[in-house]
């Protein structure tokens, strides 16, 4: 199975159990709202249901003293009470519109409660008939004694009434308990199984982490020590393909890009041999004719000189001329073909001795000069590709220096992971726009007929500072001479 698959199926199962879980603490969120509602409708239930059995109480009271003062404003707060308590009860159940025993009991008690008032009732309109007589002012009241007694019928409904209230309140309260307890209960259930998916996802999650990053870091330090291999010369190395995921296709990729490569190598190497070769043959064959031409010349100079013309002798110069030039020409290709085909070794190399050593080998002008201002160091280099450059260098200069008097300078500057090498002369220098032809193998700026230069001098100097990853940067302006800046890894 692809890498994306997995790893696309397990971000989704971790989301699945994030989703449910989150679903469960949703539900609990609403069960909470919910019991929330609950409780507010219970405590005004509970707040109505104490409401009205007050008023049922204070009822009881005002007639108690109507029944035995006969005051008129007692009989007024009867009426305002007894005018309030229908709403009450209607209000009361509405509260109870979801429980029916509740509707039931309160039913129950406004029956009751109309039974009571009603008996009540009767004993007001005797006691306000007898009011209206004259002799109720002057002479005790037989009607009014016997009101203030509550036959047996009432205080029974009267006890019922509270028993009732009682009940319903009670139940009430056991209501609360009982969703209470369900949601401490609901509570703690979610808690348990929030927590346990957010662990199991965790935990799944580290798991399929852990997997792929080891099946993929394994599988990748393969590939890395494949590369490892053909980077220090093992073009043959493969890389096991174990799976049909995108490493595997990634696996096979490199393994037909080392093939590839190898067979590449391969063919890159045989031709460097062919043309190793090819340079050392036709350099061969095309010397043995210029010998021959060359001693031709000569024979005919020496046995024929004092007999020919001016005009012939000076071809006949010109003719030599040509051979050396294409002498040091073929002899410059072998040596830039050469470059960097031998592993030099790397010995001590006095600076200061080689400069001068390569100056005194050279045909200087009278008037031309060394100059090293600052003692040239010692170094542990390859000698021989240093030595080719600092050759190359120092002869452009003295070749194209065209003043009576001048100098040629070399610095060596000590950088952190490197050497920093000038090569500077006051000869004629050389206009910007030449700057970059003057590498290129067989480019001179001057005309070959009027001055003898093969133009592999500066191209040996910058492919063997290529070959070596080096740098080297040219300043000069035409007339202001030229200075050469090249690096040289310690």
């Amino acid at each position: 199975m692809k890498i994306s698959y997995l790893i696309f199926i397990s971000i989704f199962f971790i989301l699945t159990l994030f989703s449910i879980t989150t679903y469960v603490n949703y539900n609990q969120s609403e069960k909470v709202r919910e019991n929330a509602r609950f409780a507010s409708l219970s405590t005004n239930y509970v707040r109505q249901t104490n409401l009205l059995q007050r008023n049922i109480l204070e009822i009881e009271r005002i007639l108690r003293g109507y029944f035995l003062t006969g005051e008129n404003y007692l009989l007024q707060s009867y009426n305002t009470i007894v005018s309030e308590n229908p709403n009450l009860f209607l209000e009361l159940k509405n509260l109870s519109a979801a429980n029916n025993i509740q509707i039931t009991r309160i039913t129950a008690i406004s029956d009751l409660y109309d039974q009571w008032i009603s008996q009540y009732q009767d004993s007001i309109s005797v006691q306000e008939r007898l009011a209206d007589s004259v002799l109720l002012a002057r002479s005790p009241v037989p009607g009014r004694i016997s009101s203030l007694n509550q036959s047996s019928r009432q205080e029974e409904i009267f006890d019922k009434m509270q028993e009732g209230f009682s009940e319903l309140r009670n139940s009430e309260y056991e209501n609360r308990e009982i969703k209470r307890k369900i949601l401490e209960d609901s509570e703690y259930q979610t808690k348990v199984i929030s927590f346990s998916l957010t662990a199991l996802s965790i935990v799944i999650g580290f798991i399929v982490a852990y997997l792929l990053a080891r099946h993929i870091s394994r599988r990748i330090k393969t590939m890395v020590t494949m590369a490892d291999s053909i980077a220090k010369g093992n073009y043959k190395a493969q890389v096991a393909n174990t799976g049909m995921d995108e490493l595997g296709e990634l696996s096979h990729s490199l393994n037909h890009m080392a093939e590839t490569l190898a067979e590449n190598i391969s063919q890159h190497q045989r031709k460097n041999r062919e043309l190793d070769q090819f340079a050392h043959i036709v350099s061969h064959d095309l010397k043995a004719p210029l010998r021959g031409i060359d001693n031709v010349v000569t024979w005919i100079e020496e046995d024929h000189g004092k007999e020919l013309p001016n005009k012939v002798n000076e071809y006949l110069g010109l003719i030599k001329g040509r051979i050396v030039r294409l002498e040091n020409l073929i002899q410059g290709i072998l040596s830039y073909a050469l470059i960097g085909k031998e592993v030099q070794p790397k010995e001590k190399v006095m600076l200061q001795d080689l400069v001068e050593e390569i100056f005194e080998s050279l045909p200087v002008k009278p008037g031309l000069r060394l100059e090293t201002p600052v003692p040239l160091p010692i170094l542990t280099t390859n000698k021989l590709p240093l030595s080719q450059v600092l050759t190359n260098l120092v002869s452009n200069s003295v070749k194209y220096h065209d003043k009576d008097s001048g100098f040629i300078r070399i610095h060596c500057t000590d950088k952190t992971d490197h050497f920093l090498f000038s090569v500077e002369d006051n000869g004629p220098g050389i206009a910007a726009i030449y700057h970059d032809k003057i590498f290129v193998i067989f480019q001179t700026l001057q005309d070959r007929d009027s001055f003898e230069s093969t133009g592999v001098g500066l191209a040996i100097v910058k492919k063997i500072l290529d070959d070596r990853k080096e740098k080297i940067t040219v300043t000069s302006k035409p007339g202001e001479g030229v200075q050469f800046e090249f690096t040289w890894g310690k």
